[in-house]
């Protein structure tokens, strides 16, 4: 008996390192384990001052996104994916910078977890996307994953998903086009659209009705900017997206791809 108390109050004064966050980045494969990042040359504590996921001002302990990604360069694309599947598609470019808007691998320290990201919710770890003065890039609510459980380099959306794409009849600087580059830095972490997208998050946005089919007026618009403003559950996981985030310029071309899209509805696979 008096082993078996050693042996518990053991596992109770050791860390447990469980985590581990799997970097796929072309030619190699890296697996990194909590307490190596933890523990890494370039690790610090970071503030960040407005939280998307908490919605309050946090403290981290933090690797710079540039430290882990070997070999990447900026014309690269990237997919952070979460453990509930949400998958984030993200170029390279903004992910590198070491000055302006910075991207961050928290890391969270079993030791001394993080609080729950709401009532019958887990925390936002073990490994969490943030940024240091977002408001430098313009950074999304969606380029903020956490929970996340990999991260894979991947040719560009366009390529993996032609059923996304708009007409090709269309000039690049078309306000289709420009609505579609805006519906994947926001829209593809969580939707899929013609079932097309590496997202297991929310219901696809064009079959079988296209919101823009059943939203009336202004409120695709209402909605998007507050969710829970229009239809309040508690179970409702979309963010709202603010004017600072998303213009009403940006809105409006977001909603002009959806629009769309509605022409081009492709079956899903039975």
């Amino acid at each position: 008996m008096k082993a078996l108390i050693v042996f518990g109050a053991l596992l109770l004064s050791t860390p447990l390192y469980a985590a581990q966050l799997v970097l796929e980045l072309g030619a190699s494969t890296r697996t990194w384990q909590t307490e190596e990042l933890l523990k890494h040359p370039d690790a610090r504590m970071v503030q960040i001052a407005e939280d998307v996921s908490y919605k309050k001002p946090m403290s981290y302990r933090a690797v710079p996104l540039t430290s882990l990604l070997t070999g990447i360069q900026p014309d690269d694309h990237l997919q952070a994916v979460a453990l509930d599947g949400f998958a984030a598609e993200m170029p390279a470019a903004p992910l590198l910078n070491k000055s302006g808007a910075r991207a961050w691998l928290a890391i969270e320290d079993p030791a001394q977890p993080w609080p729950s990201l709401g009532e019958g919710k887990s925390s936002a770890g073990p490994f969490y996307l943030v940024w240091t003065d977002p408001q430098a890039g313009h950074i999304s609510p969606e380029q903020w994953p956490y929970a996340v459980a990999s991260i894979k380099r991947l040719s560009a959306v366009a390529e993996r998903f032609p059923a996304l794409l708009p007409a090709p009849n269309l000039a690049k600087d078309d306000p289709v086009n420009k609505g579609f580059a805006l519906f994947q830095k926001n829209c593809l972490a969580c939707h899929r659209l013609n079932g097309a997208g590496d997202a297991q998050f929310g219901p696809d946005l064009n079959v079988p009705f296209n919101p823009t089919e059943y939203f009336s007026g202004d409120f695709l618009k209402r909605y998007i900017r507050d969710p829970q403003g229009l239809r309040r559950w508690p179970q409702g996981k979309m963010p709202g997206f603010s004017a600072a985030v998303l213009p009403d310029s940006e809105l409006d071309l977001l909603v002009v791809y959806l629009k769309h899209m509605a022409g081009r509805k492709q079956p899903l696979a039975p």
